[in-house]
């Protein structure tokens, strides 16, 4: 049972991360290949913070605004700059290697002595319920797992909440809009390249947030652990949409953070049989590319089935 609580709770930390990849990728086809690098620049920046005696909350936020600010980096080079938007990518990825070695001093920060959110959860739980385990059904999870699962659930609800409330307002439906037919925007007023900065801001902002919560689940941050962070997150939004198939941008939302869990929870699965780690990313790769090539496969062959009734 603890594999499962480990694995939804995961899935839920990275759901966050997912949804800044929703609204870039989604929304303006911008494939940000900085996500590896701000996702691990969060975690360095709360884990440094949260060593030197700055509470769990502030540090969290404060990961969250590096994020935005690289998120900014990114927009700007591509906006103003003109910079291709893949090129724009790999260089925020490539300097924010240098940066993170910066801040945590060198490739790994542990943070196995320093109180952290997770501790947080863990004490709330057991000052509510008095109890160590919980009983659900024929399992006994630990009533602190449950917290910390608890815990990583309800920011990815909030903000995926947040953001249908974003999309209905004015200037989310400007966003979108401009994400939607540039050209068709400005000749409403809408800057297509501002509106793409801030959306790429956006998307920092919960990578890094992503980042912060996940160094403080797994008790360390380290300068390796955002690679291929992009892939899980694109892997999420494909398979949020092919378990929603609908253009309702509100369930979409949902889509993306269920894609997310699902995806941890099958990667769980796939160790838990056997599976090498080593080859893990291969695996992701292949997934992810069967979840893209699957809908057209599956379309070519219900035309000729068509065809030929």
């Amino acid at each position: 049972m603890s594999l499962l609580t480990g694995a939804l709770t995961m899935g839920c930390i990275l759901a966050l991360m997912a949804l800044g990849v929703f609204l870039t990728f989604r929304i303006f086809g911008f494939a940000d290949l900085a996500t590896d690098s701000v996702l691990t620049l969060g975690a360095a920046t709360a884990a440094v913070l949260l060593t030197r005696g700055v509470p769990p909350v502030p540090a969290t936020l404060a990961a969250t605004g590096a994020g935005m600010l690289a998120g900014c980096v990114t927009g700007a080079l591509h906006t103003r700059l003109k910079i291709n938007n893949l090129l724009s990518g790999i260089l925020v990825m490539t300097g924010l290697y240098s940066v993170n070695l910066r801040i945590m001093g060198g490739s790994n920060v542990p943070l196995s002595q320093t109180a952290t959110m997770i501790d947080m959860a863990t004490a709330v739980a057991r000052r509510l319920t008095g109890v160590e385990t919980v009983r659900i059904s024929v399992w006994e999870i630990p009533a602190g797992d449950l917290a910390v699962l608890v815990g990583a659930f309800l920011p990815a609800c909030l903000i995926g909440l947040a953001l249908r409330a974003f999309f209905r307002t004015d200037f989310g439906v400007a966003l979108r809009a401009s994400g939607d037919n540039a050209q068709s925007a400005l000749a409403q007023g809408v800057s297509a390249p501002d509106m793409l900065l801030i959306s790429l801001m956006l998307s920092g902002g919960l990578s890094a947030l992503a980042g912060a919560l996940m160094a403080q689940y797994q008790g360390f941050a380290d300068v390796q652990m955002g690679v291929g962070t992009l892939v899980l997150g694109l892997a999420s939004v494909i398979i949020g949409q092919a378990l929603v198939r609908t253009r309702s941008l509100g369930i979409a939302i949902a889509g993306v953070v269920m894609g997310s869990v699902l995806f941890r929870l099958l990667v769980s699965i796939a160790l838990r049989w056997g599976l090498n780690p080593n080859d893990l990313k291969l695996i992701t790769a292949l997934f992810v590319l069967a979840t893209l090539v699957a809908p057209d496969v599956a379309a070519r062959f219900g035309k000729r089935g068509a065809r030929r009734a």
